[in-house]
């Protein structure tokens, strides 16, 4: 097991231990009150809706070995009996206490950052991987400043592999994270108009994601490179590159054969010493571009034709991106998680791809984070709209209202809602016949309700 002891604390920037003598070797290392096992270490976070020094007697109650507080609150824990660290700042202490824990695990670790594809891509790599390998990986969305070290601080020396997601909206986001995680391999996907509200333009995008590779290769780490992303081909020349694309020469070349009549793609990939065919579980041209980064990791990780035939088998539909549901007489996407321009264009062609039904329905809801680039972005999606050939377009928001006005012009059947409850009216009077119907918007927009109003007309 990994184990946290005093001189571990000790290491901890600003940390004061009180009654240290008491403090025996930590296991487990929480900020969740409930989730505290004996001899547990709980650092008490302070969020957006609650701060963790309200459960800190709930920890020790519950069994905690030591907690960890803010030097501020010193006073109000007089009582606790058990080992106290006080720091600065709590937040900073959990990323300390993580990188402590990082040098103690022998397990190979993947940071994964980009515009899009990073989930889908982390899913991809850690189900193939777990053929050959006991993994570990980011859980949900827990890939920012308090998620990457509680990700690192659930893994333990039983893992061969870390398979960790970095995300960002600020500048200095990936670099703290990546800077705590100390890769030995790294990945970005692409980059794309994601978060520009706060990193401005693609160029703002590429100086942020592109500190996972500068974190990685300070370590002589290996980083796998888009070769069909402009903004990251120039990474192809390093000699610690293992590149993959579907366009040029890359080490690890793939191809999409077809598309099976419900849009799931069919991947060749090839290398200089074998080419395998595969079927994915998966729909659209955005997961034959995350299976293909997936299969370039499986390579250098030594994995046969037959453990990446085994390992797609393995591959989880995550949760609301592009997971398709069938019915009797429609299909239904559910890509509700969230959107960006890339991932909405993606998932308008692969509504396209679907030959089942016959009538292409889209139902949007704004596109967040985009700032200045706010309008052409959503008026940028109406050339994606008619070259896919959708007949239907609905939409709601102020952004989705500037496509709507763009899709006036066009020979698209288009509508714009002002309110939810119109929306919501319109969705259950719509007729669903013959139809495949995307549901797609940024987190903040909950499409979900909107989704959830179409399912439950299938089963009623």
């Amino acid at each position: 097991m990994v184990t946290l002891t005093i001189e571990d604390l000790f290491d901890v920037p600003t940390a004061v231990i009180y009654n240290p003598d008491e403090l025996k070797p930590l296991k487990h290392v929480t900020i969740d009150s409930r989730d505290v096992k004996k001899g547990s270490l709980f650092i008490a976070i302070k969020g957006k809706r609650f701060d963790g020094h309200q459960f800190v007697k709930q920890a020790v109650k519950s069994g905690a070995g030591a907690v960890v507080i803010s030097s501020r609150k010193l006073t109000m824990f007089d009582d606790v009996d058990v080992p106290v660290i006080t720091v600065r700042n709590t937040t900073k202490a959990l990323g300390d206490i993580a990188a402590i824990w990082r040098k103690k695990l022998r397990a190979r670790i993947i940071g994964i950052t980009g515009s899009a594809g990073k989930t889908s891509t982390k899913e991809m790599i850690a189900a193939i991987l777990s053929v050959k390998y006991k993994v570990n990986k980011t859980e949900a969305n827990n890939n920012n400043n308090i998620g990457v070290p509680l990700t690192i601080l659930s893994t333990n020396i039983k893992h061969d592999v870390l398979v960790a997601e970095l995300g960002t909206n600020h500048f200095g986001e990936i670099e703290y994270t990546a800077n705590i995680l100390q890769p030995d391999y790294a990945m970005i996907t692409n980059i794309g108009d994601s978060h520009l509200e706060f990193l401005k333009s693609r160029k703002g995008v590429l100086k942020e994601k592109e500190k996972l590779f500068a974190v990685t290769l300070e370590r002589n780490g290996k980083i796998f490179v888009n070769y069909d992303d402009p903004m990251l081909k120039s990474y192809a020349e390093n000699k610690n590159a293992v590149t993959y694309g579907f366009t040029g020469r890359p080490q690890v070349k793939g191809r999409i054969e077809k598309f099976t009549d419900d849009g799931r793609p069919v991947v060749s990939v090839t290398t200089k010493r074998k080419k395998i065919v595969s079927e994915l579980p998966l729909y659209g041209e955005q997961n034959a571009k995350n299976y293909l980064a997936a299969a370039a990791v499986a390579g250098v990780f030594g994995l046969t034709k037959k453990d990446l035939k085994e390992g797609i088998k393995k591959i989880p539909v995550p949760d609301r991106r592009l997971k398709v549901e069938k019915y009797k007489n429609f299909m239904l996407i559910d890509d509700t998680y969230n959107a960006s321009p890339d991932s909405t264009k993606a998932a308008i062609e692969l509504v396209s791809k679907i030959k089942t039904f016959g009538r292409k329905v889209l139902v949007l809801g704004d596109m967040f984070e985009l700032g200045t680039n706010k309008i052409k972005l959503h008026r940028s999606l109406a050339s994606a709209v008619v070259k896919n050939g959708i007949d239907e377009v609905y939409t709601i928001g102020s952004g989705m209202k500037v496509l709507n006005d763009a899709l006036n012009k066009k020979k698209v059947v288009n509508k714009h809602f002002g309110t939810r409850k119109s929306l919501s009216k319109f969705l259950n009077e719509l007729d669903l016949n013959n139809s495949v119907i995307l549901v797609k918007g940024s987190r903040g927009m909950k499409m979900e309700e909107f989704l959830n109003i179409i399912k439950d007309r299938a089963y009623s």
